[in-house]
C-alpha cells in the first residue's frame, strides 16, 4: 500500500507552487518504519531567516540558521536527519508521531514550503476464510466467512454452476474496522474467493480455491463459458484425421517391410538346407566310390579258357584242350 500513498503524495507535490502554502498532504507510514518528508517549494533564505521543521505548529523539530548551524530539539535527538535539499527524515516512527508537520522560512516574512498530516498505522492482522458448502445436481453454493485476529468478520455467498461463479448481492462485501483497516471478500478470475484485510501501509489475504469445494469430479471450473468457433472445430477435425491417416500408413508400411524381411529370411534358410542336402549326397557318392577295392578296379581281367580256344590260341596246354573238347561233346 505504501507505493500508492507515495504516488498520491507525488501527484500533489507536482501540482504544488508557492501560492499553495495551505495545502496539507496526507501521509501514511507503518509503525517502526522511517518517514521522509520533502519540501514542496524552493527555499529562499535572506539575512537572518531561519528554516524550521515544526510539529503541530508549536514544537520545533529542527532549526537551520543563516550560518548553517543546526539545532535539533531534545525529543528528536538521534531520530531526525536533515538533507541539503531541506528534506526531513524521521526515523522509527511511533503512534505518538501522528500529527501535523510543517516546513517554512521564518524571518521578515514567513513562507510555508510544506505541510503534512501524518498517520501512523500498525500492520494488519492476518485474515482467514471459513467455507460452508451446499450443493445440488447443477449448482454449488459457498458461504465464505472472512475473519481477523482482532475479531472482525464479514461473510458472503457465491453461486457456481458448471461454467461460471458469481457473488450474491446479499451479505457483506466490505467493511471498515475500528482500526481503520478495510476487510473485503470478493470473487477473483471466476475461480477463487479472496479474503482481503488491508490498510494504507499493509495488507493480508487468504485465497480460497472454489474447485476444492465444488465440482470435485471436474478438472477446473473455467472462469466463463467456453465457446469454440466453427472454424477452429473444422481445423481440429482435419488435423486429427490427417494425423490418424499418417499413423495408419506408417503402420502398414512397417508391416509390409516386416513381412518381406521374414520371407527373405525363410528363402535364405531353404537355400541353405538344399545346399547342405546336395553336399551330403555328393559326399555319400564319393565315399561309396572310394570304398571299391583297389585290386578289382585296377587288375586286368583274365581271359577264360573258352575265349582262348575260340580265338585259336595255340598256346593252350593239351590237358586243357581235352577238357574243353570233352565239355563240348557232352
Amino acid at each position: 500500500m505504501r507505493p500508492i500513498v507515495l504516488l498520491f503524495a507525488f501527484s500533489l507535490l507536482s501540482s504544488y507552487d508557492a501560492e499553495d502554502s495551505d495545502i496539507v498532504t496526507p501521509v501514511f507510514v507503518q509503525t517502526g518504519k522511517d518517514l521522509l518528508l520533502d519540501v514542496m517549494a524552493p527555499v529562499h533564505r535572506v539575512h537572518r531567516d531561519v528554516f524550521k521543521w515544526r510539529y503541530n505548529e508549536k514544537e520545533n523539530i529542527i532549526r537551520l540558521f543563516s550560518d548553517n548551524s543546526t539545532i535539533i530539539s531534545s525529543p528528536y535527538q538521534g531520530r531526525v536527519e536533515i538533507f541539503q535539499n531541506y528534506s526531513l527524515l524521521l526515523k522509527n516512527v511511533k503512534q505518538s508521531d501522528i500529527g501535523h508537520y510543517s516546513a517554512g522560512v521564518f524571518g521578515e516574512k514567513d513562507v510555508s514550503v510544506g505541510e503534512y498530516s501524518v498517520t501512523v498505522q500498525d500492520p494488519v492482522f492476518p485474515v482467514h476464510g471459513n467455507v460452508s458448502v451446499s450443493s445440488s445436481s447443477d449448482s454449488c453454493n459457498l458461504t465464505v466467512t472472512c475473519s481477523t485476529q482482532d475479531s472482525h468478520h464479514i461473510n458472503s455467498t457465491f453461486r457456481c454452476d458448471a461454467n461460471t461463479c458469481s457473488q450474491d448481492e446479499g451479505g457483506d462485501r466490505s467493511k471498515v474496522t475500528t482500526s481503520g483497516a478495510s476487510l473485503r471478500v470478493y470473487l477473483s478470475n471466476g475461480s477463487s474467493v479472496i479474503c482481503n484485510h488491508s490498510n494504507q501501509v499493509s495488507w493480508a489475504e487468504d485465497i480460497i480455491k472454489i474447485e476444492s469445494y465444488c465440482f470435485s469430479d471436474c478438472d477446473i471450473i473455467p472462469p466463463g463459458p467456453v465457446v469454440i468457433d466453427d472454424t477452429i472445430t473444422v481445423a481440429l477435425t482435419v488435423t486429427v484425421t490427417v494425423v490418424v491417416s499418417v499413423v495408419v500408413v506408417i503402420v502398414a508400411i512397417a508391416a509390409v517391410v516386416q513381412h518381406r524381411k521374414k520371407r527373405k529370411i525363410a528363402e535364405q534358410s531353404m537355400d541353405m538346407k538344399n545346399t547342405v542336402y546336395e553336399s551330403v549326397q555328393v559326399n555319400t557318392v564319393s565315399q561309396h566310390l572310394d570304398q571299391t577295392p583297389p585290386d578289382e578296379a585296377s587288375a586286368p581281367s583274365q581271359p577264360s579258357i573258352y575265349s582262348l580256344v575260340e580265338s585259336g590260341n595255340s598256346t593252350l596246354p593239351e590237358s586243357q584242350r581235352a577238357q574243353v573238347d570233352k565239355s563240348d561233346r557232352s
